[in-house]
């Protein structure tokens, strides 16, 4: 399963360095890792959750939800 994060970040009109600067967390962490290829063992790790819910004030929960809703892509032959 994959995280569309660019497509999430897209959607809630947000930029990596908007996302930076909200969170406080740095710009060259987040880009890393929003960027990297995501597998079923490099998802979305607690920081990037917590740095988009600091940018949107919101809890983390609820970015998990919303993420989990909208923005999972499963790959073929995988379920839950």
């Amino acid at each position: 399963m994959r995280i569309d994060i660019k497509h999430y970040l897209e959607v809630n009109n947000l930029t990596i360095y908007q996302v930076s600067k909200r969170s406080g967390y740095g710009y060259t962490t987040l880009h890393k890792s929003f960027n990297k290829p995501q597998s079923s063992s490099t998802s979305l790790n607690l920081r990037d959750l917590d740095a988009l819910a600091r940018a949107q004030h919101k809890a983390m929960w609820q970015v998990l939800r919303e993420l989990e809703t909208h923005y999972l892509e499963r790959g073929s032959g995988e379920s839950l």
